[in-house]
């Protein structure tokens, strides 16, 4: 399309906008109906931690949002010349799981509980034997009953609890409710009513802690939508939120929101069941869509749903990039002391080819990428450590290598589970995130770890706030089609992939890597138990 036929969109509100509230980074996308993007804003942030809790307070998710909006209006004005008063769709998408209660006043009674915190094993134990479902410690329902087994004074004022995508589509279009994978991630959901399990929320309203309460579970938690239905229409509260400057209008259409995890699979046309895909961020996670149900109860697998209801594994680990990130960090400082300055994408490159050079195992090298504890290695406290024997080769490209390696170590743990015990196959396996704005090497490491063909698309660093316009557009007119069908004959018509396939050698160096991960793992239990007695 040239300037003119955009102009023409933007102004007839052909569009549809998409935000997400990612753990580092708040990004707002602009896409036309034939899911171009035309225009993107962003801000960057950072959980904070206050009495031990990982959180954001809700100030900075209306900066973040009203930051991002804003330079994504700019950018409309600067390229188009045209002011942002109308918008066709709208849909929000955040970090997935975490706690946020609310009174009768609609005020939050504790500071957002996000994903990263690891204080809900009691409950989620508990629950997971009461269910006969597991029950992930970063779920909602988790986080509710933990702060009634801990005699939180707040449980008795809750009329209300959500996500953070569930609280800003509220805010916008005034209805509580969330899309059903977000919702998946809260309480368990039935695959046959695509709503809240119904002998599940009954098992914990009878429970006698639970029943001294006057509130009902079933009436707390937001109405669960399937992607396609409405959501509501963004009202003039809504549009002076998401628009102080007062130049957006109401009226746009409200998709239901999504975490992350659900934007991520519609980004990766990753819907349709025996697809899957894996986002690599500052937490990992990857979504295999089921054909078949898994044998048993798995506590490193958490059972959650497309944004249109199918049953989906799901293997989440708490850190993958970050430490990546530290580390790179300290070689940029040290190349600017020797008067070098390269840009962020130089520096990873230059990295990140380095690891290539490495050794198979990565030459005996181990690390542990652990900012906060990691549940599928019963880390309870994190503690980013590197070690090493006295006879490992202590090498920049090892050291480069074992970082990648590590990235991928919690979620290999936890797919292996599904590959090698339930032996769950898929067609496609999809990877997208930050981690593979580099070509090739992480892609690569990954697919060596997993021992599976892995496929990036050319969108895969930008997913998340696209898959969520898309969300938005299928909301405003689905076509009478499935989801499935709607990315399939619609949206990837065209997209460029690019899939490379693990190499036998470096299969079995990953393998040896992993053993030496495990065998090494007590030391980051005992680095993390000593620090907590101090």
């Amino acid at each position: 399309m040239d300037k003119n036929e955009i102009k023409d969109k933007i102004e007839s509100a052909n569009t549809a906008l998409g935000i997400e509230l990612g753990s580092t980074r708040i990004k707002a996308v602009l896409v036309t109906d034939d899911f171009q993007t035309i225009a993107s804003g962003d801000f960057v942030w950072e959980n904070e931690l206050d009495h031990n809790i990982w959180t954001y307070p809700l100030e900075k998710v209306w900066k973040g949002i009203q930051t991002s909006y804003a330079k994504l209006a700019a950018s409309v004005n600067e390229q188009y010349g045209v002011s942002l008063t109308k918008i066709g769709s709208i849909g929000i998408s955040a970090m997935m799981h975490g706690y946020m209660p609310f009174n009768s006043e609609d005020q939050l009674l504790v500071p957002f509980r996000t994903w990263r915190n690891n204080i809900t094993g009691e409950a989620a134990e508990k629950l997971t034997k009461l269910f006969g479902f597991n029950i992930p410690e970063r779920w909602s329902i988790a986080h509710l009953y933990q702060a009634i087994l801990n005699h939180e004074d707040h449980v008795k004022d809750i009329t209300f609890i959500t996500t953070l995508d569930g609280y800003v589509s509220w805010k916008l279009s005034g209805n509580k409710n969330t899309g059903i994978g977000d919702a998946s991630g809260m309480f368990p959901i039935d695959e046959a009513t695509k709503d809240y399990d119904t002998e599940m929320l009954k098992k914990f309203a009878q429970l006698p802690e639970v029943a001294q309460f006057s509130w009902d579970i079933k009436e707390i938690l937001p109405k669960a939508l399937m992607a396609g239905e409405t959501a509501g229409h963004l009202t003039a509260d809504g549009a002076k939120l998401l628009d102080p400057s007062g130049q957006l209008q109401a009226g746009a259409l409200i998709a239901p929101s999504e975490g992350d995890a659900g934007t991520g699979m519609v980004a990766t046309n990753a819907v349709r069941k025996r697809t899957g895909n894996i986002s690599a961020g500052t937490s990992a996670f990857s979504m295999v869509v089921l054909d078949q149900k898994l044998n048993k109860v798995h506590r490193d697998i958490d059972m959650v749903t497309t944004p249109d209801g199918a049953p989906v594994a799901m293997v989440h680990t708490n850190n993958c990039s970050s430490d990546i990130n530290a580390w790179a960090s300290v070689f940029g400082q040290f190349a600017r002391v020797l008067g070098v300055n390269l840009s962020p994408n130089q520096l990873y490159e230059k990295l990140f080819d380095s690891s290539l050079r490495g050794d198979q195992d990565a030459g005996g090298l181990v690390n542990f990428s652990y900012l906060s504890g990691e549940n599928i290695t019963k880390v309870a406290n994190g503690r980013p450590m590197m070690v090493r024997k006295p006879n490992s080769h202590f090498t920049l490209a090892n050291i480069f290598k074992v970082q990648l390696y590590s990235a991928f170590a919690p979620l290999k743990i936890g797919m292996d589970i599904l590959l090698r015990e339930e032996h769950i196959r898929t067609d496609v396996l999809i990877a997208q995130g930050g981690l593979f704005k580099t070509p090739v090497v992480a892609q690569q490491a990954l697919a060596d770890a997993l021992n599976t063909p892995i496929t990036v698309m050319s969108n895969a660093g930008e997913g998340g706030p696209w898959g969520m316009a898309v969300l938005a557009l299928y909301a405003q007119d689905s076509k009478n089609l499935s989801l499935a069908d709607y990315l399939d004959q619609l949206v990837f018509v065209d997209n460029e992939s690019s899939t490379l396939y693990p190499e036998p050698e470096s299969v079995q160096g990953y393998e040896k890597f992993i053993d030496n991960y495990k065998e090494a793992l007590p030391a980051e239990l005992a680095a993390g138990e000593s620090m907590k007695l101090k």
